[in-house]
């Protein structure tokens, strides 16, 4: 990863879209990694595979510890910008998706190197995105950051013959279920930390076979 300094940004955490803010602007930090093709960027630990064909892009952060919280922030949209350093700062901000991890690194110091260790809030973005809102040699600064995260916290899932199931989260923003719904039109209903939720009614026809994808209702 190329750590290339680290800055004061600000946040404003919303629930898998650029619509609806959830919640208030607070501090956090940021730097980002990967070369200016973004192709370092690719896979993750949330699972969504290549991020250009999932619509994506380079608008995406691999999340510290503290933000990615065991995966349920995969999915999550931030809105960033740069502030406080009129050196290093541009106009303007950002939104993008959590779609990654960025792991501690106990063997450096939180201010030093260690920017995604615990407790810190921090955003690992792509090259590309990150010159949106701050000069390449963005310069250090020593403040913590403090923020609130909204993600998604529930999923069901429906058959044409059953009622709704819940889904057990695999890993990232995989989810599972146990149950044989094979010939079954399939619902879906996902649900936010905030409280919302949106249902996709039989959005994968009764031919449905494993490995296709469906696009349903977006909050």
């Amino acid at each position: 990863m190329d750590f290339l300094g680290i800055f004061v940004v600000t946040i404003l955490s919303m629930s898998n879209t650029i619509h609806g803010y959830a919640g208030g602007w607070s501090n956090a930090h940021a730097t980002f990694y990967g070369g200016g093709d973004a192709s370092g960027t690719m896979g993750g630990a949330c699972g969504y595979a290549n991020l250009y064909s999932q619509g994506y892009g380079t608008n995406t952060a691999a999340l510290s510890t503290a933000l990615f919280n065991n995966g349920l922030t995969c999915g999550a949209c931030f809105e960033i910008k740069c502030v406080n350093d009129n050196r290093w700062c541009l106009s303007g901000s950002i939104v993008v998706t959590a779609t990654n991890f960025c792991p501690p690194n106990s063997a450096l110091p939180s201010n030093a190197g260690g920017w995604c260790n615990p407790p810190l809030q921090h955003f690992d973005l792509s090259q590309p995105v990150f010159q949106h809102i701050a000069h390449y040699k963005a310069g250090n600064s020593p403040r913590l950051p403090a923020g609130r995260v909204v993600g998604s916290v529930a999923a069901a899932i429906k058959g044409s013959r059953t009622g709704w199931q819940p889904l057990s989260r695999n890993w990232g923003q995989n989810w599972q279920s146990n149950a044989y719904l094979n010939g079954q039109a399939l619902s879906f209903k996902v649900t936010t930390s905030d409280g919302r939720s949106v249902i996709s009614t039989n959005v994968a026809p009764p031919n449905w076979s494993f490995g296709q994808t469906f696009s349903g209702r977006q909050f």
